[in-house]
């Protein structure tokens, strides 16, 4: 049976679902409890009572019945009456129409009450439980109607609501007290999911493990992955930018050493394209150490207004004499915490990219209630849905998909705006332009 329609309606955080695990027990009980306890004690006890009291009834209706005259029926009555705490009229006229039983309608007790005395007394003809002091009983005898009124307490419990009062007080008292452990218990979850939500986001934020052993065990685990991925991400730094740098002095000596080759028109075309290449790997040494130095310079959020951000940037880009446009864009959108000068250079790279493959770029800005959606679209070429997870690999130039042509790139674009939207929390979606039928590159940012 396939019960995965019923998770919609369970709670998905920690603390929803421990309440859940603890009330839903607690709950059971209680019903079980309650349910057991007025079925097999109270109408049990309230049988029982009501079974002794017609006891006495119905020795005060035998002797009636077998009075010779209604006035020695009558003595009859008046000495049986007060030892028996008794009240009988005989004969009572005035209870004459009464037909039925009565009761209100919260007096569970009564039910039991008005069964057992209807079982055991056939000359009951009306039974009045609506005054909840007092036992109406009137019945049929041989002298004439009779009426008897005795407590009620003596057929059922006075207070037979206070035990489960009680149990139920106490159950929501310790229920209380349970959550409040159990949240004191889940809060040191909740803070190493914060900090590591947060270093997934580039951020480090202080944090102590608390809680629970299980919890400290993992809170140190925590530490200990973060010292190492920090520490891996500063030798990597370190590596690369030391290659990038030596890199540099053979780099310099073959431009002097090209520069003073002697001007021969049957080498210039060769010299000229060794120039050429040293210029390219120069270009992509330079790329390769502000790739490898990016997350390390990476400045902390600060609230920013996206929008402002966005028709900045494109305002800059038509400057550039780049054909770039700003479509659907909302009016008004709140500020996010976001590292602007990374967000910025995202974008440029990504509309970099596709004025360098097409014509023309559109910027559209989609906001929803978890995200904000920047989208670059273009009329280029666009890239294979199979090679798009390959093409946010660094380094990674998909000639025959993009058109070399229109310039040179070294592969940095599309990964250096990946990698600046995932230190945000967010991702990097490559789509066909549904507009222009290029590439559709979306930066997706959470709120």
């Amino acid at each position: 049976m396939n019960f995965a329609w019923f998770k919609q309606f369970l709670p998905r955080g920690l603390y929803g679902r421990a309440a859940l695990i603890l009330l839903v027990p607690v709950i059971a009980i209680q019903l079980v409890v309650s349910v057991a306890f007025i079925q097999r004690h109270f109408e049990r006890v309230t049988r029982q009572m009501t079974e002794s009291m017609l006891r006495e009834v119905d020795l005060v209706v035998s002797r009636v019945e077998s009075a010779d005259s209604l006035a020695a029926a009558r003595a009859v009555v008046a000495d049986l009456a007060e030892p028996l705490g008794l009240s009988v009229a005989l004969p009572d006229y005035a209870g004459q129409g009464m037909g039925g039983d009565r009761r209100r309608v919260q007096d569970l007790t009564g039910i039991v009450v008005i069964d057992t005395i209807r079982l055991n007394l056939r000359q009951i003809r009306g039974i009045d439980l609506s005054d909840g002091a007092v036992v109406t009983l009137y019945l049929d005898t041989r002298w004439g109607p009779m009426r008897v009124v005795f407590p009620r307490d003596w057929v059922s419990a006075s207070n037979p609501h206070q035990l489960l009062v009680i149990m139920v007080a106490v159950s929501i008292l310790m229920t209380v007290i349970s959550y409040i452990f159990l949240r004191n218990q889940l809060r040191p979850i909740h803070r190493m999911a914060e900090a590591a939500e947060a270093f997934g986001k580039g951020h480090s934020v202080p944090y102590h493990p608390s809680g629970a052993s299980e919890v400290r065990t993992a809170g140190r685990a925590f530490l200990d992955m973060r010292a190492r991925i920090e520490r891996q991400i500063e030798q990597r730094t370190l590596m690369l930018s030391g290659i990038s740098h030596d890199l540099r002095t053979p780099l310099t000596r073959l431009r002097l050493g090209l520069s003073m080759l002697p001007d021969d028109p049957e080498t210039r075309d060769d010299i000229s394209a060794m120039e050429k290449d040293v210029a390219e790997m120069a270009k992509m040494i330079d790329a390769f150490l502000e790739f490898s130095r990016m997350g390390a310079v990476m400045a902390d959020p600060e609230p920013v207004d996206p929008l402002e951000l966005v028709r900045a940037v494109v305002g800059d880009q038509r400057r550039m004499g780049r054909q770039v446009t700003l479509v659907n864009c909302p009016e008004e959108c709140p500020d996010l915490m976001l590292r602007p000068d990374a967000i910025r250079r995202a974008l440029e790279n990504l509309i970099g990219n596709a004025v360098r493959y097409g014509r023309r770029a559109e910027v559209s800005v989609q906001l929803t209630a978890r995200s904000l959606r920047i989208a670059v679209e273009d009329d280029g070429p666009g890239i294979p849905p199979e090679r798009r997870e390959e093409a946010l690999r660094p380094f990674t130039r998909l000639d025959p998909a993009r058109n070399q042509d229109r310039g040179q790139g070294v592969g940095l674009g599309l990964a250096i705006a990946a990698d600046i939207v995932r230190r945000h929390g967010g991702e990097l979606k490559l789509g066909t332009s549904a507009r222009l039928g290029g590439l559709s590159a979306e930066l997706v940012l959470p709120r």
